[in-house]
């Protein structure tokens, strides 16, 4: 998170929008905005609904055992397609900034 919050510009100068989303309240979410410095948008899916839906339920992998989503970037167009996407099982392992900003290069060169 905190690389896409530094290379925000370089996102947003390549059309990207980034976009966070997790099972955590909007609440804790907003609290994490304000304590990290995050200004993109983080979404929250407290019953996980579209993280199922984009097949990215870690079942019972929450501090309490209740389903998170797995690690993941993806980049989606605007009719909604998913054009590029890095999936991990290991919350510590991300796709680096680096990654996406040539994967959106090299989808816009398209």
């Amino acid at each position: 998170m905190r690389g896409i919050q530094q290379n925000l510009d370089r996102f947003e100068s390549l059309g990207v929008r980034p976009i966070a989303i997790s099972v955590d309240t909007p609440e804790l979410s907003r609290n994490l905005c304000v304590t990290r410095g995050y200004t993109f948008t983080f979404l929250s899916d407290p019953k996980a609904e579209v993280i199922r839906r984009y097949d990215l339920a870690h079942a019972s992998a929450g501090i309490k055992g209740q389903d998170i989503a797995r690690p993941a970037e993806f980049l989606v167009d605007s009719s909604g397609t998913v054009r590029w996407v890095n999936l991990t099982n290991d919350f510590r392992v991300r796709a680096r900034p680096e990654q996406m900003i040539e994967a959106a290069r090299q989808l816009r060169s398209r």
